[in-house]
């Protein structure tokens, strides 16, 4: 005999029924096969994960994950204007009587013109290629900067700094490409000159060697930025020395390449964001950076102003290529070699520190302490 369902049971079955009409087409699947096919893909997960925190840090604090507005309108802006000061030096040495004849006197004796460090300093550099690979040869500045970059570059990537990766790519194809411009800018024929008359601007060596030292400007943390910027400089200033005392390049040359390189490394500034950044628990203002920045900067300012003050005053025998103008012009690509160099790596410096460490009001490292409240 087969037994007959209770007026309750039924009753249940038809609410079942009513509030999910699938049933009728058979049981539910099994509570491990559902778990199995809801769960989403663990890798789409993770990224939606990390576009979660990174807008959730960007509605509770934006400078989080970007600095602020006006530290990047600063890179740009001082980029832009590195870059435009850098085609305007090149107008007056290149497009100028005076210019032609100022390189061409530094040109015909700079190297015996150094003090004896300095030509210690620029002697391994000036050397012959020591081997060629595919063609190309290759001297102590280029396997020096091509070392520095290698350690730049393991040291973005044992830091995880992914999107600063990406910066210091575009960077340094920026630089590369600005070099193709020794074969489009012309140099007319003015006066005549010990040095070629073909455009030798701006300088490749000169442009690699900052390139180094501005990768690793870009790569170490907080604490090693101000040393970064001081060797970076510092070894702009030898490369760019060389090259002229190896008779390779005149002054513009090297001056051209120092603010192109420079200009292009703060408008790379300028798009820092997320992992271009520092880890929001380890900002914090730096001593050394403020120091180090300020006296960098102070000092590439007055070596340009003490420059072109010889310049000016050596101007008149310019045209008529006096013996005694030779000693000013020497000097004085020194003192604006070393200031631009200065200058430079100073600017990148502290717009580096801006970017890549903002303060918010309440701080990132904590709040700074408040007063006790008063009892009433």
């Amino acid at each position: 005999m087969v037994p007959q369902a209770s007026p309750a049971s039924a009753w249940s079955a038809l609410e079942t029924i009513a509030d999910h009409p699938l049933r009728a087409l058979g049981s539910p699947a099994p509570a491990a096969r559902k778990r199995k096919a809801a769960a989403p893909d663990e890798h789409a997960a993770d990224i939606d994960d990390e576009v979660a925190i990174e807008r959730g840090l960007a509605r509770r604090d934006p400078l989080t994950v970007r600095p602020r507005v006006s530290s990047r309108v600063l890179c740009a802006v001082f980029g832009v204007l590195m870059i435009a000061i850098s085609f305007g030096a090149w107008w007056i040495a290149v497009r100028t009587e005076d210019g032609q004849s100022y390189e061409d006197m530094v040109f015909s004796g700079f190297h015996d013109s150094l003090p004896s460090w300095a030509s210690a300093l620029v002697a391994p550099f000036i050397s012959r290629n020591i081997t060629s690979i595919a063609g190309h040869p290759l001297n102590f500045t280029v396997i020096v900067s091509a070392l520095l970059i290698v350690v730049a570059a393991v040291v973005m990537l044992v830091r995880k700094r992914w999107w600063l990766v990406g910066q210091s790519a575009v960077f340094a194809a920026l630089c590369f490409a600005s070099t193709y411009l020794k074969g489009v800018l012309p140099r007319p024929f003015i006066i005549n000159t010990v040095s070629q008359p073909a455009n030798s601007a701006p300088s490749g060596h000169t442009m690699l060697a900052v390139v180094a030292g501005v990768l690793l400007l870009f790569a170490v943390p907080r604490g090693c930025r101000a040393w970064m910027a001081l060797v970076g400089a510092a070894y702009a200033l030898v490369i760019g020395l060389s090259v002229i005392a190896g008779a390779w390049h005149r002054p513009v040359d090297v001056v051209m390449s120092l603010l192109l390189a420079g200009g292009f490394a703060l408008l790379a500034m300028a798009f820092t964001r997320t992992s271009g950044m520092d880890a929001p628990g380890k900002r914090a203002s730096s001593p050394s950076v403020q120091i180090v920045g300020t006296v960098m900067i102070t000092a590439g300012v007055l070596c340009c102003c003490y420059a072109a003050y010889i310049m000016w005053q050596i101007e008149p025998g310019l045209s008529l290529s006096a013996s005694w103008a030779s000693v000013g012009a020497h000097v004085s690509t020194f003192a604006m070699i070393a200031g631009v160099s200065s200058l430079v790596f100073g600017m990148l410096l502290a717009m580096r520190q801006i970017t890549a460490s903002p303060l918010s009001r309440a701080g990132l490292v904590g709040a700074p302490p408040a007063p006790p409240k008063k009892k009433r």
